[in-house]
């Protein structure tokens, strides 16, 4: 710092001779200057001295240049040149005022002068504005210790950190081992004691932002706490500081006297100073060498309780002395040694800071953090750059003090500082439950209530009663750092603060719409909203209560426990189990079960105005003995109120029922507001209650309305008409018990009327009658008023509120009540008759719009018809009215009606109309929907009433035909393309829609319809054609009945067309045994012989004409058939059978069994060979005729038999050949399509090597709903298989019921899911059907008298017709007998799926693996997703929980079987593992099908690849097909092709043996019509 100054000096030289600079040594001095600064002056040593004046002059010339060129040296206090007291002080503290001599200082070396006219103090005048008006003794002598604390804080680590503060009668000594003062610029002494120069203050900005507890003592604002402090303290103070470097002590003096006497406008405040060397004591308490002590003389204060200061000191710098926050290992350590008289602050065991740490639970801290900062709008009233004056931080700790023992804790903090003089007057209620630390100092006057975010006081709702109480038991500790500014003392934070403001308000609504300040608040690293603060502080407060309080440990007799007692909202008490007890101790005194008790004004809430008088019924406790958290309750009953609380048991279980007994906080006893009171109190409340009790309700008459000058009273007539207006206002009044109604006057008198603060309720009902139950009209609730002098009148508005309160006829009840008074409600009737104007008509109802429903020749609902007055009220008959009833049907068509019977109900209130019968044949113009208007004349059409209705016609009475059939031909499997039956009634009308009818059919059907009965249409017919179809043979009567109610109403008889089916071949008689007839030829005629070429089989077209033949003589095989061919069929070959005799072939219709022919043939067997006889040809023993036939003659059988061996070896060749031609053809084929068929196969490899992974593995069960249909279809004899020809045809009846089959009603969304779903169910159950109703599923199935299946009608029926035929038995699911899900469904989904639980393990975690319940897995597909039976059920929640139940679905085996503990509906795993429900497992694999269609995303280029292969596998499928048809012929025909090889290699041997030649061969030829083989 020297050789800065130096430095400095060195600009300019002042050489005061004219000698060489080399022949004169140089003398250097550093000037302290009076304001603080310094210049060098150098002199060479030509003079032994100096005049003083010369040697200030010089100084002062060096100091002028310097401030010339130095902008902080013209910011300084002038400099008085030409004072009288100046003087020059060396370092060895020798004074020069006229002479210098400059023997004294050794040359080339710089030697410390200090230039005094008194150090200048005088502070800025804006400083003297800002001064604190007062200190307390504590407040400056913490200001003191401030100064100190911020020093030490400045040490190294290795350095001690003390403050030693000695209070003594004649002084006060503040030492600290801090950098120390000098007489440097920068670290001046005088800047201790001149205000507003000490710069500590602006280190304020480095104390913003740090962490709590924000131990940083940079508590510096004003720059005068060191001497205003001391001023205050004492008379004088001498300030003494040496810094590590400096070697000597720099003092400062002043006096208080002196520096105010000397202060003033244009005074200045000047003080002496001094060096000196250090002591002993001060070198052994600051090892380091540097420290500063203040001494206070003749201080102010006498007679000073060491122990309180020291308590109260600590109390204030309690974090600097005892920290647990600053340690990495959470030990408490000592930042700062504080010692007040030689005792260290940390061996003191008082203060409320010790007190209430001791005192407080054990349990969590509710810690946030706040920032505050000003926002942005705000920041232009701030100095710019200045981060003091925008953001501040605060740390709050909320601690709680719980009661225990029935005493609270903070009560006894009060108490223990009270003991030790330390007491601030404060008891429970005003208790400072907020104080504030700014790093970490104390500001004693600090002492806030509860912060509006703690404050529970005002809270409504559930457990408020609870938290009222325990937020009074919170500290809040609040710790800011330095964006907080204090008040000048120090004392307490800056009231016009914004951040002061903000926290003052912190929670309340005034904080709520805060507009300067902005606040985040944190906790636990969370950032919170004020909501999420509110509700974990309002739960921290519970869990304290809950772990902490002990209200009261319990009462002083056996107890009675209540488990769950009812009530607790009246009652007051949150816990399940609660003791009552009639004894108590509380604050030293015993209260008991019985005794009267006086509860002031105020004590709790409803007790605001007098005070209450009660008796103790009971004491309630919350929770066992012993349990933490209880609270106690006083149960009492108030005076006058007779329904007290009942303790009660039933079966052993207590219940208490607290009835109109006050159910009050156990504090009231602590806070004296409810004492107790003897009996004479008690009878003096008694005595005084009895007179004030009022004893009835009563009205004024209209007299003394009168004289209120009140307009109304109720009107006392017998009955009053409608409309009358009611009166204007009502008076009641409280009667005495000593009130006479008898004896009272008319005359108003205060002492008939009792004055008392209760609210009376008038409520008025209606009823029609006395019978009808009485409505509430309107109610009024008031307060007593006064009017003339008479107090205690209850003044209900009427007229002006309710005027039209009398328009209803009826009986108006006025009621009048006073709750808690003891008197019985008042009650008076008001009788209210119809208006004689009449109003209107009308037709009476049930409330709906009336309308009725009529059938043409029958009665009409009966009418009842009222007249209403203009009010709307009914009015009596004197005589029944003329009127006129006539039906309008539309503009043309009306009817007049005369058949009627009019009378008067008992009352004469209604005119009742019967037996109104409507005679009418023109419906027709208003079908279908009947509407008509029903017109009522009254008193010559003066009035009308018109009824809505609908004239439905009426019963069946004929049915007219109209048909095609009268004269057409009748072919059997035709339909009849126009049959309609017109259905009539009686009068002429066609039937109403929906008349349902039975048909009795004799070879007829009526296509899509299961069921015989049928129903009307709009049009009242029944229109058959297009459905109805011949269903007998050919030449077969038919007849077509019509039943209603079991009554033939309509018969026809027809007959079909006769066919006749005959052979055109010609037939031999005589066959040989085993022969074959070939081109046998048949035809089908009509009547006139002509062909019948409709006959054709077709069976695309589904023409289904083929021919059998049927034998009883021999076994056939009936699976051969017979096509037709344009009424012909050609049978090329037919084989006989090896037996002799005549036989009998039956050929007919296949379909039509009534066309048949039969064939009568003789069969013989073949000549046998014997010694005189010709071998046959045939080595089966197998011959044409026999020699010895007597049929044949002898001579003719030599030229037959060389004619049949002739002819034979020739067909034999000719069929080895053909035969073998045939068998190359086949072959020749078969090599074109195995050719065609490979590269096709090659073809779909390579499609679906370019498909994904995904899809490649899958494209077997990547079948859409109409591929799986068709794959149903192929399941011919199937039920399944004709719904679904069914249900791709028109709209029939017999699916109108039907939703369709279980594997087409929805998809799911893998392959593997398809699959094990499938598998699960089985194929029975894929495939079964769905019906809507039973009706339904029972008319899919018809059945005989004999039990037998009745294949003409039902699903038998359309497959018969198609066909087809239904074999086996099928599945059949009802919906609307299906036991639904009764749960709760997604209603948002579309698919409705079911909410079930997800299955718990019972560790209570979910099984993994789990992928979700069958029964949601499945989409069901549009429209079904919307089906819904009656009672309101889609399929999800009938059919698919039906079939699957709860059924889990896992993704394997082994995840199924670790959640076997949460399986209990069944489980199924995607790879193939089944468990059911009855513990069944499924084991090994099966690939179904049938299965779910999968619906997979697929992208555009895979679609269209998937399509080309479908393509190719449909023609690969058509290849096979032709592959599999060409193999069977093949075979065919090489088995022909062997066989007749075989026959012409055995002929050749015979012949080669028999040396057969041809000589023998006939020249006749065989016959061309018959083959013999």
């Amino acid at each position: 710092m020297e050789d800065n100054f130096h430095r400095r000096g060195l600009k300019r030289k002042l050489i005061l001779d004219d000698e060489d600079d080399d022949s004169n040594q140089v003398i250097r001095f550093k000037v302290l200057l009076p304001n603080g600064t310094s210049v060098g002056l150098t002199l060479k040593e030509k003079e032994q001295e100096i005049s003083f004046q010369r040697f200030i002059g010089l100084i002062r010339g060096e100091y002028e240049v310097v401030r010339r060129q130095s902008e902080s040296f013209k910011r300084k206090k002038k400099i008085n040149w030409n004072s009288e007291s100046l003087y020059l002080e060396d370092a060895h503290e020798r004074k020069a005022s006229s002479r210098i001599n400059l023997r004294h200082f050794q040359p080339h070396k710089c030697h410390i002068l200090r230039l005094h006219n008194m150090w200048d103090l005088t502070p800025d005048t804006d400083l003297l504005m800002e001064l604190p008006e007062e200190y307390t003794f504590e407040s400056a002598l913490a200001d003191l210790i401030d100064n100190s604390l911020q020093a030490v804080w400045l040490n190294g680590k290795n350095d001690r950190r003390l403050i030693s503060v000695d209070v003594l009668k004649n002084k006060i000594s503040i030492f600290d081992t801090g950098p120390g003062m000098d007489n440097s610029d920068e670290n001046s002494i005088v800047k201790w004691g001149k205000m507003g120069a000490s710069l500590n203050r602006l280190c304020k900005v480095r104390a913003i932002g740090c962490k709590p507890p924000y131990l940083m003592p940079f508590f510096g604002m004003f720059g005068y706490g060191g001497p205003i402090a001391s001023m205050h303290l004492g008379s004088c103070a001498i300030v003494s500081s040496k810094t590590k470097e400096s070697k000597k002590v720099y003092m400062l003096r002043f006096s208080r006297e002196a520096l105010l006497n000397n202060s003033g406008s244009e005074c200045t405040w000047k003080t002496d100073g001094g060096i000196r060397d250090p002591s002993e004591g001060e070198i052994e308490k600051s090892p380091q060498g540097s420290f500063t002590k203040v001494v206070i003389l003749n201080p102010k204060v006498k007679n000073l309780d060491i122990s309180k200061l020291q308590c109260k000191l600590k109390d204030i710098y309690f974090p600097y002395i005892q920290c647990d926050e600053l340690s990495k290992d959470g030990r408490t350590i000592t930042p700062v040694e504080f010692q007040v008289n030689g005792v260290d602050l940390t061996e003191i065991e008082g203060g409320e800071v010790a007190i209430t740490n001791l005192l407080s639970c054990n349990g969590p801290e509710f810690t946030i953090l706040l920032s505050f900062s000003l926002k942005q709008e705000k920041f232009a009233t701030t100095v710019p750059g200045s981060k003091a004056s925008q953001t501040a931080n605060a740390r709050l700790k909320c601690i709680y003090f719980p009661i225990r023992q029935g005493k609270e804790n903070i009560e006894r903090v009060l108490e223990r500082l009270d003991a030790e003089g330390c007491g601030a007057r404060e008891n429970f209620e005003n208790f400072a439950r907020v104080s504030i630390r700014r790093l970490g100092r104390l500001l004693p006057d600090s002492r806030w209530a509860l912060l509006p975010f703690m404050d529970f006081r005002q809270r409504k709702g559930e457990k408020s009663h609870l938290l009222k109480r325990c937020c009074l038991r919170v500290k809040c500790f609040v710790e800011t750092d330095a964006g907080f500014n204090p008040m000048p003392s120090k004392t307490d934070l800056a009231q016009h603060s914004p951040f002061s403001t903000a926290l003052k308000n912190f929670g309340s609504r005034s904080w709520d719409e805060e507009k300067d300040v902005d606040v985040e608040i944190y906790r636990d690293g969370r950032k919170l909203t004020f909501l999420q603060l509110e509700r974990e502080y309002q739960d921290w407060l519970l869990r304290m209560h809950d772990s902490y309080d002990e209200e009261i440990e319990s009462g002083e007799d056996h107890p009675v426990v209540l488990v769950s007692p009812l009530k607790n909202k009246a009652q007051g008490i949150t816990s399940n189990v609660v003791r009552v007890h009639q004894i108590l101790k509380r604050k030293g005194a015993f209260w008991k079960s019985g005794q009267k008790i006086k509860i002031l004004k105020g004590a709790y809430q409803g007790c605001h105005k007098n005070n209450v008088y009660a008796t103790i019924e009971y004491f309630l406790i919350e929770g066992l003995q012993g349990d933490s958290g209880g609270e106690a309750r006083i149960i009492c009953r108030p005076l006058g109120r007779e329904n007290g609380c009942i303790l009660s048991s039933n079966d052993g279980n207590p219940s208490l029922d607290i009835r109109d007994s006050l159910s009050l906080p156990v504090s009231v006893i602590d806070s004296r507001k409810c004492v107790a009171i003897d009996d004479a109190d008690w009878e003096r409340q008694l005595e005084k209650q009895s007179r004030k009790t009022p004893s009835t309700i009563d009205l004024l008459n209209v007299k003394q309305c009168q004289e209120l000058e009140v307009e109304g009273a109720l009107p006392t007539d017998a009955s009053v008409h409608a409309g009358q207006a009611p009166p204007g206002e009502i008076v009641a009044v409280l009667r005495p018990s000593n009130f006479s109604l008898s004896g009272a006057s008319d005359d108003l008198d205060q002492r008939d009327i009792v004055k008392i603060n209760l609210d009376m309720s008038m409520e008025v009902k209606f009823s029609r009658t006395k019978k009808h139950q009485a409505k509430h009209v309107c109610s009024v609730r008031i307060a007593p008023s006064s009017c003339k002098g008479i107090h205690g009148l209850y003044i209900f508005p009427i007229g002006c509120e309710f005027p039209r309160l009398f328009q209803k006829a009826g009986v108006y009840t006025f009621s009048f009540s006073i709750e808690h008074s003891g008197c019985q409600n008042y009650m008076q009737n008001v009788l209210v008759v119809p208006s004689q104007k009449v109003g209107k008509w009308q037709l009476l109802s049930d409330g709906n719009i009336p309308f009725y429903d009529a059938r043409v020749g029958s009665c009409f609902p009966p009418f009842s018809i009222a007249c209403y007055d203009i009010y709307d009220n009914q009015m009596p008959f004197t005589t029944i009215p003329n009127f006129k009833i006539r039906l309008i049907m539309n503009e043309v068509f009306s009817v007049d009606v005369t058949k009627m019977k009019s009378s008067l109900s008992s009352d004469n209130l209604v005119l009742n109309i019967e037996d109104v019968i409507i005679e009418c044949s023109e419906l027709d113009s208003i079908r279908p929907h009947y509407a008509a208007t029903l017109m009522i004349y009254l008193q010559d059409k003066s009035a009308t009433i018109s009824v809505k209705c609908h004239v439905i016609p009426g019963a069946l009475h004929r049915i007219e035909a109209c048909s095609q059939l009268i004269g057409s031909q009748l072919l059997p499997g035709s339909v009849i393309e126009q049959f309609v039956l017109e259905m009539f009634d009686a009068y002429g009308n066609h039937v109403a829609e929906g008349l349902e009818v039975q048909f009795h059919l004799d070879g007829f059907s009526i296509q899509g319809q299961i069921c015989s009965k049928y129903k009307a249409d709009d049009h009242g017919c029944i229109d058959l054609g297009g459905l109805l179809k011949v269903t007998a043979g050919y030449g077969k009567p038919v007849f077509l009945c019509v039943l209603h109610d079991d009554e033939v109403a309509f018969k026809q008889a027809f007959l079909t067309e006769n066919r006749e089916l005959r052979i055109t071949s010609r037939v031999p008689e005589l066959c040989i045994a085993g022969s074959t007839l070939e081109n046998l030829g048949f035809e089908v005629v009509d009547s006139n012989g002509t062909v019948d070429k409709t006959f054709h089989d077709d069976e695309m077209r589904g023409q289904f004409h083929t021919l059998m033949v049927k034998s009883e003589s021999f076994k056939t095989d009936n699976s051969v058939r017979y096509a037709f061919r344009h009424g012909r069929c050609n049978i090329t070959s037919f084989s006989l059978p090896q037996i002799e005799g005549p036989i009998c072939l039956k050929a007919l219709h296949s379909c039509h069994p009534e066309l048949y022919c039969y064939v009568k043939i003789s069969l013989v067997g073949a000549p046998k060979v014997e010694s005189d006889e010709f071998l046959t040809p045939y080595s089966d023993g197998k011959v044409l005729f026999l020699q010895n036939s007597p049929s044949v003659k002898n001579d003719n059988v030599g030229s037959l038999l060389s004619l049949v061996k002739l002819k034979y070896e020739k067909e034999l060749e000719i069929e080895v050949c053909k035969y073998g031609e045939r068998v190359g053809k086949w072959e020749n084929l078969l090599k074109d399509l195995d050719g065609q068929k490979t590269g096709i196969e090659h073809r779909i490899s390579a499609l679906q090597a370019s498909l994904e992974p995904n899809l490649k593995n899958n494209l077997d069960c990547l079948s859409t709903k109409e591929e799986m249909m068709k794959m149903i279809k192929g399941r011919g004899h199937s039920a399944a298989s004709i719904l679904c020809r069914l249900l791709q045809g028109p709209g029939m009846h017999v699916t109108e019921f039907v939703v369709g089959v279980v594997c087409l009603l929805g998809t799911v969304r893998t392959v593997k899911l398809s699959r094990i779903l499938a598998e699960y169910l089985g194929e029975d159950l894929m495939l079964a059907v769905v019906c809507k109703t039973y009706d339904a599923a029972r008319a899919l199935e018809q059945y005989e008298h004999n039990g037998e299946v009745d294949s003409k009608l039902g699903l038998h029926a359309e497959a018969t017709a198609v066909g087809k035929s239904v074999s086996g038995r099928f599945h059949v699911a009802c919906l609307e007998d299906i036991r639904p899900y009764l749960g709760e469904v997604e209603v948002s989904d579309r698919q409705r799926k079911l909410l079930l639980p997800d299955p718990r393990l019972p560790s209570g975690n979910h099984p993994p693996g789990f992928i979700g319940y069958a029964v949601n897995l499945i989409n069901l597909e549009h429209p079904k997703i919307n089906y819904m039976t009656d009672s309101g059920h889609g399929l999800r929640e009938t059919l698919l929980y039906g079939l699957f139940g709860e059924l889990q679905v896992y993704e394997t085996r082994e995840h199924m079987e670790n959640a076997r503990a949460c399986i209990k509906h069944g489980a199924v795993s995607l790879d193939g593992g089944i468990r059911r429900e009855n513990g069944v497992i499924s084991l090994a694999y099966r690939q179904p099908e049938i299965y779910f269609p999968v619906q997979m995303d697929v992208s555009p280029k895979s679609k269209e690849i998937l399509k080309q292969i479908k393509e190719k596998k449909l023609e690969l499928n058509s290849i096979l097909q032709q592959m599999q048809k060409l193999n069977v012929n093949r075979a065919k025909s090489l088995k022909k092709f062997n066989k007749t090889k075989m026959k012409l290699e055995k002929y050749l041997d015979d012949q080669r043996v028999l040396g057969y030649n041809s000589e023998y061969a006939p020249n006749t030829p065989m016959s061309a019509e018959l083959s013999l083989r």
